[in-house]
């Protein structure tokens, strides 16, 4: 079984039940919705198709909303402008216009003249376009092009090293949150983090809510490096968002800021995302660049607990093809090896050693499978923050909900069983049968089980078996 998780974005390539279906055939483990550009008439839509076809298989699912987040963009061009090296470019502000005779366009921030000040850089279309700042006032900022280019409407701004004062949530954002909490969505991402106040920013929304979703923090510029260990700690995973944090940090930096997060997430038992850019060449082409196998290949090796497409898979031509090559390349890395991170781990609580000495048990017997039995999903996070070498982790929750928040797990795959949060002793039986039936297991099989017991005293003392199919 793989255990790397693979994390597909939804868009007009995807858009249809056959292709949701053939997705999930492929080996998508999640999927997610882009809001920079997804309407909530569409989100609901697509979300009761990706749960129909999920029960169909009877696979679980997990869904990621993320939030566009306060992206500095561009206007609207009637017709896209051609840039050259040298010339002078206006990004107007508020009612502000351009010179006649020179080259510019609105912006949608209307701070962006207060929060730069002249020498800054200003990169446009993800890194297409560079710019530096010439004067910059509360009308207008003036800019020199360094880089030729063309450029249309609606395009992405970066201001490398500039701590702009848009607020972590804007009003787009706050109605995107709502809806994932009326639709009871597994994760929430957040763009453009820069501290654990602008995750708290975010859980203040789901104050008085019975659904409270993950919480997925995207790195996507220096800030967020700066502050990274700060940020992990507040969030429930994280996402290495390679597109703008190339842009955002020197290139030359980016592999070993991408490393750098992978490792320190295992060590945290954070779970981890390494996203963009992953098999770009093949929004076109039907096979993968080498260096792109090499990249996939790096970011299993590290033993990310998610890889994740998205042009690929959004207005690619070959999105099924994108899932199928990920797959492949996972399983094979995941035969050779891996980084080995977690014999670092920082266990600090009892029940992450006891977990530990459930892996250790299960690497020593080479066992067929781990089942964790779990009210909460702790006993699977620790398990499969600690990489078992050789056994999957079926975690055996009492409802859809938890089972969906332990998609995005490494080597997990999340069972609902009703009964097995009231008695997960007498559940052993019915679980080791279920898996068996599906044929995970064979007999014969040695198995290792967590099992959480409720105590006379309103404790939970948590044991490790070892079990033969």
């Amino acid at each position: 079984m793989r255990k790397t998780r693979i994390i597909a974005t939804l868009g007009p390539s995807t858009d249809s039940p056959d292709r949701l279906g053939a997705l999930l055939d492929a080996g998508v483990n999640l999927f997610r919705l882009n809001m920079t550009h997804a309407k909530h008439e569409w989100v609901r839509r697509v979300v009761a198709d990706i749960r129909r076809l999920a029960r169909e298989r009877s696979l679980i699912v997990g869904i990621l909303l993320d939030n566009q987040g306060p992206s500095i963009r561009t206007g609207d061009v009637a017709a896209p402008i051609p840039l050259m090296p040298g010339e002078r470019f206006f990004f107007t502000i508020r009612n502000g216009t351009v010179p006649p005779g020179a080259k510019g366009t609105s912006v949608n921030y209307d701070d962006l003249g207060r929060d730069v000040k002249a020498g800054d850089t200003l990169v446009v279309d993800n890194g297409e376009m560079k710019m530096r700042i010439i004067e910059s006032t509360p009308s207008h900022v003036e800019c020199e092009i360094l880089t030729e280019g063309s450029l249309g409407s609606r395009r992405h701004i970066n201001l490398p090293g500039v701590r702009v004062s848009i607020p972590a949530l804007t009003e787009k954002d706050r109605a995107d949150v709502a809806l994932a909490l009326e639709l009871k969505l597994d994760y929430v991402a957040l763009s453009f983090v820069r501290d654990p106040e602008d995750i708290a920013t975010l859980r203040s929304c789901f104050n008085g809510q019975s659904h409270i979703p993950q919480v997925v923090a995207k790195i996507e510029h220096q800030f967020a490096v700066d502050h990274f260990d700060a940020i992990a700690l507040a969030a429930d995973a994280i996402m290495v968002a390679r597109g703008d944090l190339g842009v955002e940090c020197p290139y030359e930096e980016l592999p070993i800021i991408q490393r750098r997060i992978v490792k320190s997430c295992i060590r945290m038992g954070k779970p981890v995302i390494v996203a963009t850019q992953m098999l770009e060449s093949m929004i076109t082409n039907p096979l993968p660049t080498r260096a792109e196998i090499t990249d996939v290949a790096n970011a299993v090796f590290e033993q990310a607990d998610a890889i994740m497409l998205s042009g690929e898979t959004t207005v690619g031509r070959h999105p099924v093809g994108c899932i199928e090559v990920m797959d492949r390349i996972a399983r094979r890395i995941e035969r050779s090896g891996g980084a080995n991170y977690h014999e670092e781990a920082e266990l600090t609580q009892p029940r992450q050693k006891l977990v530990k000495s459930a892996v250790l048990l299960a690497d020593q017997l080479q066992a067929r499978a781990i089942l964790a039995f779990t009210r909460s999903g702790q006993l699977a996070r620790f398990a499969a923050g600690l990489r078992p070498r050789h056994s999957p982790i079926f975690a055996f929750c009492d409802n859809e909900i938890l089972a969906g928040q332990l998609t995005l797990l490494r080597g997990v795959t999340p069972i609902v069983q009703p009964s097995c949060s009231d008695d997960p002793e007498g559940s052993i039986d019915g679980a080791v049968q279920r898996l068996l039936a599906r044929g995970f297991v064979d007999r014969g099989d040695t198995v290792v089980i967590l099992v959480p017991h409720a105590t006379t005293h309103d404790r939970q003392v948590d044991s490790v078996k070892m079990h033969i199919v």
